[in-house]
C-alpha cells in the first residue's frame, strides 16, 4: 500500500503544484456527494448557519471538500510552496505574510511561546514559515489513520518543517520539554477532544484540548494565533496575531478554560470569515459526551472575546 501512495505523490509532483492542486480540488469537490461524511458537513453547516439556503450550504460544503483536496495534493509540493522572502517583501511570491514581525519577535525574545491554528486553507504552511526563519518550533500533529498515508506524510513534513510531535498518549511530556528549553509549540485546536474543556465554538459547546491553556498558565509565555487563507491562483496569506491577553482567575494566574475559550473565539471568527475553507466534515460537536457539570460554566465562557496585548 505504501508503494501505491508514493506512486500517487510521484504523479502529483510531475504535474507541478498548480495542476496538482487543481486536480485534487476537482476530484474531492466532484466526489463529495458520494462520500458518507458529507452528511456530517451538511449538518454542521446548517447548525451554524441556519439562515443560509440549501444552495449556500451546498456551496460551503463543496468548497470545503475542494480545499481539502487541494491541501492533500499540495503535500507533494509542500517544501516548495512557501516562497515568502522577509528580506525582500516586494518580490513576487505565492505566499504573503501579515504579522511576520511577531514571528521575528518570538525568535528573538529568548522565551518559550505557543501558537494555535486551525484546519483552514493549507494549514501546514505556518510550520514551514517558522522553520524558514529559524524559529525553533515543534508542530503537534495528528497522524492520518491510514498507516501508508501517515508514513509518506511524515516524510514530507520532516523534510519541510522543524520539530514534530505526534498527538498521542505521553506527548505532553515531550511538549513540556520543548517549552522548558525555550522552544515553541504549534498546535491545531479545532478538533474534538474527549477529555477536553467545554468552550463555545460557532455557537455551540465543544470539547477542546486544554493543553495549550495549561502550558500558558505554567510558563506565562506569549500565545499567538496563526491562520492560512487560500487565495485564487494557488496563493496564500498567512496571518499571525499579536499575543493574546488571556483571562485570569482570582489568584492572578491564567484561567485554563478561559484561555481555551479565547483561543477558540479567534478560530470562530476565522471560520465565519472563510467557511468554505474549514474542515466541516469532522464531528466537532458531540453533545452526548458533555456532562452537566462541564456545561455549568459554559455561559460564563461564552462571554469571552478575543483580546490582544499591545505590541
Amino acid at each position: 500500500m505504501i508503494g501505491v501512495v508514493r506512486a500517487l505523490f510521484g504523479i502529483l509532483r510531475l504535474l507541478g503544484p498548480e495542476r496538482a492542486s487543481d486536480l485534487g480540488g476537482w476530484l474531492l469537490r466532484s466526489a463529495s456527494p458520494l462520500i458518507p461524511v458529507n452528511r456530517v458537513a451538511f449538518a454542521n453547516i446548517r447548525a451554524v448557519f441556519p439562515e443560509k439556503s440549501e444552495a449556500e450550504v451546498k456551496a460551503i460544503a463543496r468548497g470545503a471538500w475542494e480545499n481539502l483536496g487541494r491541501t492533500v495534493a499540495e503535500y507533494a509540493h509542500l517544501k516548495s510552496l512557501f516562497d515568502y522572502d522577509y528580506h525582500n517583501p516586494d518580490k513576487p511570491s505565492r505566499v504573503e505574510v501579515q504579522g511576520i514581525e511577531h514571528f521575528i519577535a518570538l525568535k528573538d525574545d529568548e522565551k518559550p511561546g505557543l501558537i494555535f491554528s486551525a484546519h483552514l486553507g493549507n494549514w501546514e504552511l505556518p510550520a514551514i514559515c517558522a522553520a524558514t526563519y529559524d524559529l525553533e518550533t515543534t508542530a503537534v500533529f495528528r497522524a492520518p489513520n491510514d498507516p501508508a498515508i501517515a508514513s509518506v506524510v511524515h516524510e514530507i513534513r520532516s523534510g519541510a518543517m522543524g520539530g514534530l510531535a505526534a498527538a498521542k498518549q505521553g506527548a505532553a511530556f515531550a511538549m513540556q520539554a520543548v517549552l522548558e528549553r525555550g522552544g515553541h509549540l504549534g498546535m491545531l485546536i479545532d478538533q474534538h477532544f474527549t477529555r477536553g474543556v467545554v468552550v463555545p465554538f460557532l455557537g455551540r459547546p465543544a470539547l477542546t484540548n486544554p493543553i495549550l491553556g495549561k502550558f500558558a498558565r505554567r510558563f506565562e509565555c506569549p500565545v499567538h494565533g496563526v491562520r492560512v487563507i487560500r487565495l485564487p491562483g494557488l496563493r496564500f496569506r498567512l496571518e499571525l496575531t499579536p499575543p493574546l491577553d488571556l483571562p485570569r482567575d482570582a489568584t492572578g494566574e491564567i484561567d485554563v478554560t478561559g484561555a481555551m475559550a479565547m483561543m477558540t473565539a479567534v478560530v470562530d471568527g476565522w471560520v465565519r470569515e472563510h467557511p468554505e475553507q474549514w474542515l466541516w466534515m469532522h464531528r466537532r460537536w458531540r453533545p452526548n459526551m458533555i456532562g452537566s457539570a462541564a456545561l455549568a460554566n459554559y455561559e460564563q465562557t461564552a462571554q469571552i472575546k478575543p483580546a490582544f496585548k499591545a505590541t
